[in-house]
């Protein structure tokens, strides 16, 4: 049997167990209260998460592109769909505020009311994109001229016109570049055309002008040459210097050429400071000469008179004094004239 006290106590026990049934029954029917009320705004509503700086793919702008969007299908696919304008200028940025956003979401049908806005107040969006800068054409460029130029007197080539950046504003990783010489008015520059392609495709294109610098072969004055001296490997000494004209074609030494004036030493000798050897004038008009008919085992002599001047190894006229005839006779070294039969 059970005393007075353990009753009490098992009293006490079944009431208190009692009462927190019931607390939770009260919590269990306010819950779902409160799901029976909210259950249909929940499935009419947007939430909208918006960061402050986003960079997107391509140029087209729309709102599940920019934001994260959450909500009940019938909505999410509309809202995700919404335009917000596009990238019209590679490189250029937009900023998009809120209202903005739920003003493009009412054309659509989708009320304000319905749409929960999260995160920034506005959002900078920018475009993937690749720039390939004006030092990397010319690099390009550089690469090419050294392993395609021609005349291997050339030296040095720098830029002198650069080209602009390129923006690709849809990177592909498969963008590679081909290099092409351009023709050039100007003898002493180089123009190379890069083309770019991006996916096989021609997607645009720079040039890159340089200015060459040549070594070329220099004659230079040893010592002090007076006016008409002849020009000799003992006078004159040959050095290769950088010179931003090629050397002329056929060039050589300028050895057995006289100097036109006076140069000093260390003098680059150019092409007005110096002339051929001019041989001098052996024989004068009316002037008597020996006409000598040299063969093997005989040797024939006559008096003649020079009809014009002469130099050594010309023809010139002479009368046979002796005869009257007028003959055709080369000048020897020794001033004799030779008959040309």
């Amino acid at each position: 049997m059970c005393s007075g006290t353990d009753m009490a106590e098992h009293k006490y026990i079944c009431t208190k167990v009692l009462v927190c049934v019931l607390i939770l029954y009260a919590f269990f029917c306010r819950a779902m209260a409160e799901n029976s009320t909210d259950g249909p705004d929940a499935e009419s509503s947007l939430q909208i998460y918006l960061p402050r700086e986003v960079t997107i793919e391509g140029d087209i702008l729309k709102l599940g592109r920019i934001g994260i969007v959450r909500g009940p299908e019938k909505l999410l696919a509309a809202a995700n769909e919404v335009s917000l304008g596009r990238i019209s200028v590679p490189g250029q940025e937009i900023v998009i505020e809120r209202n903005v956003i739920l003003s493009r979401l009412a054309n659509e049908g989708i009320s304000s009311s319905k749409v929960t806005l999260l995160g920034a107040e506005k959002i900078t969006i920018k475009q993937r994109r690749k720039i390939i800068s004006d030092d990397e054409f010319v690099t390009l460029a550089e690469k090419f001229i050294k392993d395609n130029i021609s005349d291997k007197s050339v030296s040095q080539w720098n830029p002198i016109l650069k080209p602009k950046d390129m923006i690709i504003p849809e990177p592909d990783k498969n963008i590679r570049f081909s290099s092409e010489f351009v023709r050039s008015g100007v003898r002493n520059q180089a123009k190379v055309k890069i083309v770019v392609y991006s996916a096989e495709k021609q997607i645009g294109d720079r040039d890159v002008t340089f200015r060459l610098q040549y070594n070329v072969r220099t004659a230079i004055a040893s010592v002090d040459i007076p006016e008409g001296a002849i020009i000799t490997r003992d006078n004159v000494r040959i050095e290769t210097k950088p010179s931003s004209n090629p050397e002329p074609d056929g060039w050589t030494p300028p050895y057995g050429q006289t100097a036109k004036r006076a140069l000093s030493e260390n003098t680059v000798i150019q092409p007005y400071m110096i002339g051929s050897v001019e041989s001098q004038t052996v024989v004068k008009r009316n002037q008597n000469v020996v006409i000598r008919i040299e063969k093997p085992g005989f040797m024939i002599t006559a008096v003649g008179k020079a009809m014009q001047d002469g130099k050594v190894g010309e023809y010139i006229k002479v009368r046979n004094i002796d005869s009257q005839r007028i003959i055709i006779a080369k000048i020897n070294q020794d001033t004799t004239v030779a008959p040309v039969f």
